[in-house]
């Protein structure tokens, strides 16, 4: 800029007198950030600034809301949809492995409902059920299809089987945030929805390990030895690993404070013989002549239905004066 402009040689007679009036000049340096761009105004630069930081300590915030929100007791449907949200974004890769998509919304629903009603226990305890019950249903799973007595879909389950084998748990569920029957039932409702998933999985792990390992089967009407698969067959093998499924889904809930010990006795003993009830169905009328719209998944309700009812009347027909 300076080499452009032309300083006359002569401003005055009295080159003494030309500047008198004039301060003199201080030097001062000018500093440009480095790689400072001249075009952004500096209004500009603090303002976005300001944002990141504000975005920074919002953050947190929010996060801190989430984790109250997940905390709310009792659990509310906000709470229960976000908690569940996470784990299952947590947990896609687990679950995906055993529920087709549609199944997977199923089982959302299920989880939501499941926390809505009895708070993270009992989603834990759902959560455990469904984990025991895939590991059963995946065991030997190439054998199986071999013997045509595999699952469909390697096991995965649709929305019929996810709502077949949850529906009195639900049930349940919905009894005890609806308040049916005040404070008295609460336990009962619970004591229902625990006792149905360990008669669920007391059949699954059952009959999974029976067509697995089961060396001989039979038909629990006629005591006849059938082939690995028959409706209304069991072994001693598969019997054996469905008790220990229901204790261990029993004690599990114990551990969580659904139950106490003899309500965990209670479960073990509906369950076996809401199994026997469903094998006796399954041999004598499951989609036989008349009864063709009486298929697996409804045979499932009926089980866990008994399970969970059987369990509600010990509760207060038979131990009502010992249990606490």
């Amino acid at each position: 800029m300076a080499s452009s402009l032309s300083i006359p040689t002569t401003l005055s007679l009295n080159p003494s007198l030309s500047f008198s009036n004039f301060p003199k000049p201080t030097s001062k340096t000018i500093f440009f950030p480095p790689n400072s761009n001249p075009k952004t105004p500096v209004l500009k630069k603090k303002l976005a600034s300001q944002i990141q930081a504000s975005s920074a300590d919002f953050a947190p915030g929010l996060l801190q809301q989430a984790i109250e929100l997940v905390k709310s007791s009792p659990p509310t449907w906000q709470s229960a949809v976000l908690a569940n949200a996470v784990i299952f974004i947590l947990g896609s890769p687990i679950l995906v492995s055993g529920l087709s998509p549609s199944g997977f919304a199923a089982a959302f629903f299920l989880g939501s409902l499941t926390w809505r009603a009895f708070g993270y226990s009992g989603f834990l305890l759902v959560a455990t059920y469904f984990v025991i019950g895939t590991a059963a249903t995946k065991v030997k799973m190439d054998q199986k299809e071999a013997q045509g007595v595999a699952e469909k879909m390697k096991g995965r389950r649709g929305p019929g089987s996810v709502i077949g084998s949850s529906a009195a748990g639900c049930v349940c569920a919905l009894l005890s945030i609806s308040g049916i029957g005040g404070g008295a039932l609460t336990r009962l409702w619970e004591l229902g929805f625990v006792a149905s998933f360990c008669t669920k999985l007391s059949d699954t792990v059952s009959s999974e390990i029976g067509k697995a390992y089961g060396r001989t089967t039979y038909l629990v009407t006629t005591f006849k030895i059938v082939p690995r698969g028959t409706e209304g067959a069991v072994s001693l093998e598969g019997t054996f690993a469905g008790i220990l499924a229901s204790v261990l889904l029993a004690s599990v809930a114990y551990v969580l404070g659904q139950i106490n010990i003899p309500q965990a006795i209670i479960c073990v003993i509906a369950s076996q013989i809401a199994n026997l009830g469903e094998s006796i169905i399954g041999a004598v009328f499951q989609e036989k002549e008349g009864f063709q719209w009486l298929n697996n998944d409804a045979v499932n309700v009926l089980n866990i239905s008994m399970g969970s009812i059987l369990a509600i009347l010990m509760q207060q027909l038979i131990f009502q004066n010992w249990l606490t």
